[in-house]
């Protein structure tokens, strides 16, 4: 029986989550308006007009011996991409304090490579460490394929969100990456939920898959219970073997996020990289299922400023104060001491 997408959101209003197996075509064949239309109605109730904010640092750059089509940081590739090793402690610091004061929810450190480790690693709980004892916002990590007892580590240390993306469905994985596994990245993801950390996780859009890969991708996604989803659409970079894809049009970005938000109607579905493709850099997402975004510069992408970005939210009737937080709630618990 196919349903309209009225009728699948008032199914999802009412509790039913969809899943593997059921007839998903619907978000591909119905009016981009009726599709968002009903995105927005979920996101008013499930999250209601709450959006999370996150920034990040790029706390050590390059030389990755990993190679993710997509990225400029791959030593595999030849791009202009900056190179250093972790970042000083009172840089990053200072950086997550101008963050928090400029009003950002939650702010992480990314670190190239397959996974931090020895002294770098040693570094990074130092600085959460310290961050956890002097500022009050939220503290995530990006640090790769961690052990059980790393991440134990950092949940130690105040941090209570670990990012680490499924970058696209189990079908097209070995296309954009042969030196780890999507299973190598399953794993570091329940690790993460087995230690009680937030965990947040998405992909990449754009990077030469189907339509069914995005839809695999968020059904994955849900069955995984993720309660922090980041959106990216792919910006080919020179010197990446994803270099002349063609940019994506924005609508289709947009339709991603709104079938993101009927698949896992709970979770933060947030903007990431590519916000320039978006209508008003994001303004009708924030309407239409998006219910968070990272802002403040990407890693190797120009992104957004926190300023913008919240003279925008104000414009919208929309806030990002933490009392309003009803979407991605598992994300919020132990965020501000």
């Amino acid at each position: 029986m196919e349903y309209s997408i009225a009728e699948i959101t008032e199914k999802v209003l009412a509790g039913y989550r969809l899943k593997r197996g059921d007839d998903l075509q619907v978000f591909l064949q119905a009016p981009l308006e009726e599709l968002q239309h009903g995105a927005g109605v979920l996101q008013k109730y499930f999250c209601g007009n709450h959006i999370d904010f996150c920034t990040i640092i790029n706390g050590r750059s390059g030389r990755c011996g990993e190679d993710c089509k997509y990225c400029a940081q791959s030593a595999c590739h030849h791009t202009d991409c900056e190179e250093y090793g972790f970042l000083p402690k009172e840089e990053i610091i200072a950086n997550a304090k101008a963050n928090q004061d400029a009003g950002a929810n939650r702010f992480a450190i990314v670190t190239s490579g397959r996974a931090l480790a020895g002294e770098d690693f040693e570094r990074a709980l130092d600085v959460y460490r310290t961050m956890h004892s002097t500022l009050h916002i939220g503290l995530c990590a990006s640090h790769g394929l961690l052990s059980a007892k790393q991440l134990h580590r950092l949940h130690e240390t105040g941090v209570t969100s670990y990012h680490h993306n499924i970058e696209t469905s189990r079908r097209f994985f070995p296309q954009i990456c042969t030196t780890h596994t999507y299973d190598d990245r399953i794993r570091t993801i329940r690790l993460a939920q087995k230690e009680g950390l937030c965990v947040c996780s998405g992909g990449i859009i754009g990077m030469g898959e189907t339509w069914e890969d995005r839809l695999d991708m968020a059904i994955s996604l849900a069955e995984l219970g993720i309660q922090s989803i980041p959106i990216n659409a792919l910006m080919p970079i020179p010197g990446t073997p994803l270099e002349n894809r063609p940019q994506l049009d924005g609508k289709d970005v947009l339709r991603t996020i709104a079938f993101f938000r009927f698949i896992n109607p709970e979770a933060n579905i947030r903007l990431a990289a590519g916000r320039k493709l978006l209508p008003e850099n994001g303004a009708t997402a924030l309407l239409s299922g998006a219910s968070a975004s990272i802002t403040g510069n990407m890693l190797t992408t120009s992104g957004t400023t926190i300023a913008g970005d919240m003279v925008m939210l104000r414009r919208l009737g929309l806030t990002n104060d933490e009392s309003a937080r009803t979407c991605g709630t598992n994300c919020a618990a132990g965020c501000h001491h």
